[in-house]
């Protein structure tokens, strides 16, 4: 009887050994599998960007921005840079991020799979790095929205307005623009809308929120008397200019990191930012020579941001040639944006609106023509020709104008209940304490 139940157990191992192998190494096959996926190159070259970026951003947009600005307002800036860096860092891990780069389902809003970011694939589709380093290079690009921001309440913004409205900003304005472009959302997948590096979702969403954020918010009180020479003065343009060089360093950390690998896409990226920036650069010195008879450091410093914001709609589709136009174009547009704000008196302190908002709309559109094969560049996409690729550059554009807008009065309203947009006139005068 023994025997007869220790032969049957035997058979019942043995069958239940043959069923469970093939999962097993079913198992370690897809293990093996995903392992591979990963590429350790990439992997590194997409992190030490994104930690690149991170660390020209911060002191580059405290520079940038503070450096044209009174020296009194430079301590407010800062510490508003930093602290709003802190609060989308916290957002963007507990929800914002979900927002933009979760599961796709309608195509308006990311899954809440990766709500705290629980629910993470090993590796990011269409890349060969983890979800993980995709998520860092996308912090920082939302680092970067909000904190351009900052530009636009200059001198007068109350940091206990400042830091909610940035965290409110990024989940209604930023994180849906994102999953709708970069997402795999409707403007992308249905339209066709092209935005390699944020000329849509980064520049003209932060240029024409600036423009609602300044109208909402008013003038400073110091721009009344000498309106344009308030908005072309500045305590040190050198630092300026040095601010400038490192949020061009950002700039092109970010674009190249975007192409998710260590390839030549990368590469084409690199150059295309560099010669973009230089036409930018040199097209506005020459524009300032001729018009004012003399070059200063902030005409370089708003031609080099509006020629690269201008050409990171099809950084790596361009050829440099190509690239070289758009931010040429980018530029000349730019500052004739930036004539028409301060002649209407709109006290756009650090350029945003024209540097970043025009320049990025223009980049988006020129992207259109620009990436054809017959100029050099990759092509369109499958079943997209010019006219249809220009319809969906001027689609997209429109709904980032329109989006942005809204949703910024919200969320400056909203916060507005609570607390006052903008210090009293008295403390915008006079030299803060920041202990």
């Amino acid at each position: 009887m023994n025997r007869i139940f220790t032969r049957k157990l035997v058979r019942f191992a043995l069958a239940l050994g043959c069923a469970i192998a093939p999962a097993l190494a079913h198992a370690q096959i897809d293990a093996a599998d995903a392992a591979d996926a990963v590429d350790s190159g990439d992997t590194a070259f997409v992190l030490c960007l994104a930690l690149l970026a991170l660390a020209m951003l911060l002191p580059g947009i405290i520079l940038h921005h503070g450096a044209r600005l009174g020296a009194r307002a430079f301590a407010a800036l800062a510490t508003e840079t930093v602290g709003i860096a802190a609060v989308v860092s916290l957002l963007w891990v507990l929800v914002g991020y979900t927002l933009a780069f979760g599961t796709v389902g309608s195509g308006w809003l990311g899954g809440g799979n990766a709500w705290m970011l629980l629910d993470l694939a090993n590796v990011r589709e269409g890349s060969a790095v983890p979800e993980m380093a995709f998520v860092a290079l996308q912090l920082a690009y939302a680092v970067l929205a909000a904190g351009l921001l900052t530009g636009a309440w200059a001198e007068r913004g109350n940091l206990a307005w400042v830091l909610p409205f940035a965290g409110l900003w990024i989940l209604i304005v930023y994180a849906p623009l994102a999953h709708w472009i970069w997402g795999g959302g409707w403007l992308a997948a249905r339209l066709g809308t092209v935005d390699a590096a944020g000329a849509l979702v980064v520049h003209a969403s932060a240029g024409i929120s600036a423009l609602v954020i300044t109208l909402l918010m008013g003038r400073r009180a110091r721009f009344g008397a000498q309106p344009d020479a308030v908005a072309t003065s500045g305590t040190a343009p050198g630092l300026a200019l040095a601010g400038t060089g490192m949020m061009w360093i950002a700039l092109l950390a970010l674009s190249a990191a975007a192409t998710l690998a260590a390839s030549d896409d990368a590469a084409t990226t690199l150059i295309n930012g560099l010669v973009a920036a230089a036409s930018g650069a040199l097209v506005w010195l020459l524009i300032a020579a001729v018009t004012t008879g003399k070059a200063n450091p902030r005409a370089l410093s708003a031609g080099a941001m509006a020629g690269l914001v201008a050409a990171s709609a099809g950084m790596g589709a361009f050829a440099p040639g190509a690239a070289m136009l758009a931010g040429l174009i980018g530029a000349l547009v730019a500052w004739v944006a930036a004539r028409m704000i301060r002649a209407a008196a709109i006290d756009d302190a650090a350029d945003l609106v024209a540097v970043h908002g025009v320049a990025g709309l223009a980049g988006a559109m020129l992207a259109a023509p620009l990436i054809a094969g017959t100029l050099g560049g990759t092509g369109y996409a499958a079943g997209m020709g010019p006219v249809r690729q220009v319809l969906a550059q001027a689609l997209g554009a429109g709904v980032v104008v329109a989006w942005s807008a809204i949703g910024t009065a919200i969320a400056a309203l909203m916060v507005a209940m609570v607390v006052p947009m903008r210090i009293n006139e008295a403390d915008e005068i006079d030299e803060p304490d920041f202990d």
